[in-house]
């Protein structure tokens, strides 16, 4: 067996080590080279793509949106509330005597008027009652009669000294005690005739009529509870409302004015189905919920408001005159406060920050930031900046192009291909929960404080 010197076996090993080395040099700046020019052609590029507004859309391009023109109106100031409708009069109707009731004159649910006979109770002992008293009176009319003529004579007889002057003073007394005795006697009439007219069950105000509480042939007391029946007067009808405790300043100070008209809604919260004045205001507040109680009356023609039904109002206080007015839509909050997006020349907006007065669903007031030329964008936010250039589409339509891009999901025969209207997107986007929907409309848009429509 042969075996090589080790100088020899050192040397062969030295080879291999530095020929691997070279090999491993070569890789990496082969692989840098490569790399390098893959981010010079992405970097170019990007040269030439040109710079995408804040919802994907090119800033070169304009963007479509809905405008209006801020304009001067007087405005009405209102104070909303809640309120519960209260009858302005209601009253249990009760016999006054007691005894058998004979009829019930009435149907359940009838405008009744103030008068009228609601149901009679049997009159026999009354009448009786009262005729015993008129036959009273007539006795003790005869005996006045008769005391009277005695009188004359025992004066006749005083005068010429033929009789007593005492006797004469006695009957005299006699005669005035026969008077009062049928001085009581009317009384007792009047009496028996009150009680007799009180089998008459009378309505004592103009209103509907409840549900009938006691049945004809019953007994009925002038101490039962129920009652007969319960009349409640519709027209006009009150509104019993609350406001907070820090509009009592403003409330007397508006009431100290004149009267003040109250609106109350329907059922959907929007429509004003009456129109009221203000009648009274609580003298404090409860301490429990503070706020104010203040009571309104409406004439209630169509009998829209109902006892016992809770309603929402609005109290006018006052009238801003000449107000400068934009739609509530156009005015935005960023971090630094409210602000809205001015179309200048050449369709160029530009966001100017505003001070809001008051607003509600559909109205801004504003105090400051804007003048009555001014044109502001209403809707089209998603893509809007300041200083891009917009396309105004018609007031009061809604602009073909998407104002607010959202990623869609195919339909199940677009497989591999983009179907019309859509946009390509990942299977399942636009479903939070995974499942795949139909797309909503282009075009559509939440108006609002800068919100985009809900994906």
């Amino acid at each position: 067996m042969l075996f090589k010197p080790e100088s020899d076996t050192a040397k062969t090993t030295g080879n291999s080590v530095a020929r691997s080395a070279g090999r491993r040099m070569v890789s990496i700046t082969l692989t840098l080279v490569i790399l390098g020019g893959l981010g010079y052609v992405g970097w170019a590029a990007l040269q030439q793509k040109p710079t995408a507004g804040r919802g994907g859309m090119p800033r070169d391009l304009p963007v479509p949106v809905l405008a209006a023109t801020a304009r001067v109106q007087d405005v009405p100031v209102y104070l909303d509330g809640v309120g519960s409708v209260r009858a302005l009069n209601n009253v249990v109707v009760r016999a006054q005597v007691d005894g058998k009731l004979l009829s019930v004159n009435f149907t359940e649910g009838q405008d009744v008027r103030k008068g009228d006979v609601l149901g009679e109770i049997d009159p026999v002992i009354y009448k009786a009652q009262y005729d015993q008293a008129v036959a009273k009176k007539a006795q003790d009319e005869a005996q006045l009669a008769n005391m009277r003529l005695d009188l004359e004579r025992y004066q006749q007889l005083a005068a010429s000294n033929a009789g007593s002057k005492q006797q004469a003073d006695t009957q005299r007394a006699v005669v005035a005690q026969q008077e009062a005795l049928v001085a009581a006697d009317q009384a007792a009439i009047d009496n028996a005739q009150a009680m007799l007219g009180y089998t008459k069950i009378i309505a004592p105000l103009s209103g509907r009529a409840g549900l009938r509480q006691v049945d004809q042939g019953n007994i009925i007391r002038a101490s039962d509870a129920t009652g007969l029946v319960i009349i409640t007067q519709l027209q006009p009808i009150a509104v019993q409302f609350s406001l907070p405790q820090q509009q009592i300043v403003r409330v007397n100070a508006a009431s100290a004015r004149g009267a003040l008209a109250v609106d109350v809604f329907g059922n959907d919260g929007v429509t004003v189905v009456d129109t009221g004045t203000l009648k009274g205001i609580d003298n404090q507040v409860d301490p429990t919920t503070g706020t104010l109680k203040l009571k309104a009356e409406f004439p209630n023609a169509n009998f829209q408001l109902w006892p016992g039904q809770f309603v929402n109002i609005r109290l006018k206080v006052e009238t801003l005159p000449k107000a400068l007015v934009v739609p509530t839509s156009a005015v935005q909050r960023g971090p630094v406060g409210t602000f809205s997006y001015v179309i200048g020349e050449g369709n160029v907006v530009t966001a100017k920050p505003v001070v809001v007065t008051q607003q509600n669903e559909t109205e801004a007031v504003i105090a400051s930031g804007l003048s009555a030329s001014d044109r502001v964008v209403t809707t089209g936010f998603a893509n809007l900046s300041d200083g891009a250039k917009v396309i105004i589409g018609k007031e009061g339509s809604v602009p073909s192009a998407d104002l607010a891009p959202r990623k869609r999901s195919r339909g199940p025969d677009a497989k591999g291909k983009d179907g019309a209207g859509e946009r390509p997107g990942k299977k399942g986007e636009g479903d939070q929960k995974g499942q795949t929907g139909p797309a909503p409309a282009e075009g559509s848009v939440k108006s609002g404080s800068g919100a985009k429509s809900p994906p």
